[in-house]
C-alpha cells in the first residue's frame, strides 16, 4: 500500500469513528434533552384544575380584568374585530378539547389563523395572478388557483385541529380497555370513583400520557363540580369515541341510579376489547391492497432484473 493510500485509509477510519462517537453521544444526551413528557402533560392537567377554581371565585371580576388588561396582540386582534362573532365556529372549545388544546389561548389563535391565512395565501394569489401572466397562463386558471389558496387558508386550522384530534384519540383506545380493567379492578377493590379515576391515571401513565392526562382531569372535576355527571360528560365531550361515550353513559345512569358498576364495567371492557380486536383485522385486511402498489414500483422491478439478467448474459455471451 502506497503513502497516498495509508494516508486517505487513515483519514476515512478517523472520519468513521468521529462519527461513531459523535453518534454514541447524542444518544445518551438527547433523552436527558427531552424532558419529562409525563411532567408537562400532568402540569397541564394541575394548570386547568387550578383554572377551573379560579374561574368561579373571580366570575364576574375576571372579566373585568380581561376588557381592562394587557390582552396582547391576538387576543386585541380577535376581540377588536369580533371574530368569534364573524368566523364562528361550531363546537369549537369542544374540537380544541378533543385535540388537547385547553384554555383561551388556543381558541384565540384559532380564530386569528383563520382571518390571517386567508389574508397571507390572498396576497400569494395576487402575486401570482402577475407572475403566472408571464408563464403564459390563462386568467381562469390563475383566479382559480387565488380562489383555492384562499379557502385552503380558511379551513387550514379545522384541518389541523381535526387531524391532531383523530391522532390524540388513536393513542388513546389501543390501551382504553386496559384501562377499564384496572378501573375495574379498583372499583370492586372497594375504592371511590375520584380514587379509581387517579390510581388508574397513575398507572397508565407510561402507556399512554394522553389517556392519563384526560382521567387525571376527570377526577380533577369530580372533585370540584357539584354534579359528577357533569364530569362524566366532560370525558365524553373530550373524546369523541363510541367507547368512551357508552362508558360515560354506563357512569351517568351508575350515578343517578344507584345501579351496579362492576357489572357494567366488565361488560364495557369486554366490548371495547372486541373493538380493539376488530380495528386491528381491519388494518390487516386493508394491509394487501396498500402494499399493491410499493411491491408494483420496487419488488417486481427488482425481482425482473434477479431473473432477467443471467438470461441476458447469457445471450450476451452466444453472440
Amino acid at each position: 500500500m502506497n503513502p497516498e493510500s495509508a494516508e486517505f485509509f487513515q483519514t476515512f477510519l478517523y472520519g468513521i469513528v468521529s462519527v461513531s462517537v459523535m453518534a454514541t453521544i447524542y444518544m445518551i444526551v438527547s433523552p436527558l434533552l427531552e424532558g419529562d413528557k409525563l411532567k408537562k402533560r400532568m402540569g397541564s392537567v394541575a394548570d386547568a384544575r387550578e383554572g377551573m377554581r379560579k374561574a368561579r371565585m373571580e366570575g364576574l371580576n375576571k372579566e373585568q380584568g380581561l376588557r381592562n388588561g394587557n390582552k396582547g396582540f391576538v387576543k386585541n386582534a380577535v376581540d377588536g374585530l369580533s371574530l368569534e362573532k364573524l368566523l364562528e365556529a361550531t363546537d369549537l372549545r369542544d374540537k380544541l378539547a378533543q385535540a388537547g388544546l385547553r384554555g383561551q389561548r388556543p381558541m384565540y389563535t384559532f380564530y386569528f389563523a383563520r382571518l390571517i391565512l386567508p389574508l397571507i395565501f390572498l396576497l400569494l394569489g395576487l402575486i401570482f395572478l402577475v407572475g403566472l401572466n408571464v408563464l403564459g397562463q390563462e386568467m381562469i386558471s390563475r383566479v382559480g388557483y387565488t380562489i383555492g389558496g384562499v379557502a385552503f387558508g380558511y379551513y387550514a386550522p379545522a384541518i389541523y385541529l381535526k387531524n391532531k384530534a383523530g391522532k390524540r384519540l388513536k393513542s388513546i383506545m389501543p390501551v382504553f380497555p386496559d384501562a377499564l380493567d384496572l378501573l375495574l379492578i379498583c372499583v370492586e377493590s372497594g375504592m371511590s370513583v375520584e380514587l379509581a379515576f387517579g390510581r388508574v391515571a397513575s398507572e397508565m401513565a407510561d402507556s399512554s400520557v394522553e389517556l392519563a392526562e384526560e382521567f387525571s382531569l376527570t377526577t380533577a372535576e369530580l372533585s370540584y363540580l357539584q354534579s359528577r355527571r357533569q364530569a362524566f360528560e366532560n370525558l365524553a365531550r373530550r373524546n369523541n369515541h363510541p367507547g368512551i361515550k357508552s362508558v360515560s353513559t354506563a357512569l351517568v345512569q351508575a350515578e343517578r341510579y344507584g345501579t351496579p358498576l362492576g357489572d357494567t364495567l366488565r361488560t364495557l371492557a369486554s366490548e371495547n376489547r372486541q373493538m380493539r380486536v376488530l380495528e386491528a383485522e381491519k388494518k390487516a385486511g386493508a394491509l394487501p391492497a396498500k402494499l399493491t402498489v410499493p411491491m408494483i414500483l420496487f419488488f417486481l422491478p427488482v425481482i425482473f432484473i434477479v431473473i432477467l439478467t443471467p438470461a441476458a448474459l447469457r445471450i450476451g455471451n452466444a453472440f
